[in-house]
């Protein structure tokens, strides 16, 4: 597995796993917190589709 393949993949697992964790606090009552967890997971996207954009691009 090269760089790119695994800094993709931590990506998409630091993203899940902000999801799980925003779904597991809004069940657990504490809505806020999840709410602000959960925003995490659309930055955590961004800042991986910044990172890659530029792979494919020649140098």
């Amino acid at each position: 597995m090269n760089k790119q393949s695994l800094g993709k993949l931590l990506v998409i697992l630091g993203a899940g796993i902000s999801f799980l964790f925003s779904v597991g606090l809004w069940f657990s009552g504490q809505r806020e917190e999840g709410l602000f967890v959960g925003i995490w997971v659309p930055s955590i996207l961004s800042f991986g589709s910044l990172l890659f954009s530029r792979s494919g691009a020649p140098q």
